[in-house]
């Protein structure tokens, strides 16, 4: 679903990494977010190609990877290092969205040595997030909740194509997502084991990553330059003010703006999000 890129499935100490990678030069890593897989990336990463080395990968546990039960940000970000790694990139820049920035900059500041550039979008860190959280971040945000009930993957297995089309309608401000590439996200919801993962992950998010966290705001910065970009009309642009004031207390160098879509940005605005990425990954800092 990617145009020109090919395959690859990568068995690292603790999981199984699916994605497809392609392209030539500096090496790229894309990370999806959810209830997406890599294919989100299809209307971006072939651009990319002709500048760059581009990776795209399911994140453990979601997709076609798969877990080993390690459902920590800390975790997941260290099985892409190694997966990359394994694909013959030592160092890498890594644009993630959803829960893949999550992962980017838990990669960040645990492998300061390894990630080049660092571009995050829709999303403030997970404490700040759940340290701000107020009635409109439990009602817009609700999956943030509903998936560590210990229900949820029951729930989801119910109607897991009812569940993905909700998600993709309710967070994007318009459709952008054509019925093969909905089928393809809806499949991974079949899953049971998929479900688990990612129901783990986000009670994770609430825990561990939290902790994680915690431990190191204020204390562990993020080295490398920082690209934030969010939806001018969503819940970051309305709940936060200013999301670069708040990355600014986790990095020195961070640059960003808002973008005409919804949450689903590559997807929804893979021009504008092009626009920004590319002067980002390819200028010198």
């Amino acid at each position: 679903m990617i145009d020109g890129f090919e395959e690859f499935d990568v068995r690292v100490p603790g999981a199984t990494i699916h994605g497809r990678r392609g392209g030539n030069g500096p090496p790229v890593l894309l990370l999806h977010g959810f209830p997406e897989s890599h294919v989100m990336w299809h209307r971006v990463a072939p651009a990319l190609a002709g500048e760059f080395s581009v990776v795209a990968t399911d994140l453990s546990g979601f997709g076609d990877s798969t877990s080993d039960g390690e459902y920590s940000m800390r975790a997941l970000a260290r099985h892409q290092v190694e997966a990359m790694r394994s694909l013959g990139h030592d160092t890498f820049a890594v644009v993630g969205h959803d829960r893949g920035a999550r992962c980017a900059y838990r990669m960040a500041l645990d492998h300061p040595e390894t990630v080049t550039k660092l571009a995050v979008l829709d999303i403030v860190p997970t404490l700040d997030a759940f340290e701000r959280a107020d009635k409109d971040f439990a009602l817009g945000y609700w999956a943030w909740s509903f998936l560590t009930a210990p229900i949820a993957e029951t729930l989801i297995g119910t109607a897991p194509e009812a569940f993905v089309n909700h998600l993709l309608d309710s967070w994007a401000a318009h459709d952008a997502f054509p019925p093969e590439i909905r089928a393809e996200y809806a499949r991974h919801f079949r899953d049971p084991a998929t479900v688990h993962a990612i129901c783990e992950e986000y009670r994770a998010a609430a825990t561990t990553d939290c902790d994680h966290d915690s431990a190191d705001r204020g204390i562990n910065r993020i080295t490398c330059p920082v690209l934030a970009l969010w939806d001018s009309s969503g819940a970051l642009a309305h709940w936060y003010g200013d999301p670069l004031a708040i990355w600014r207390h986790w990095a020195d160098n961070v640059s960003g703006a808002p973008v005409e879509a919804g949450h689903f940005i590559p997807e929804e605005a893979p021009a504008e999000t092009l626009q920004h990425l590319l002067p980002f990954l390819t200028r010198g800092e």
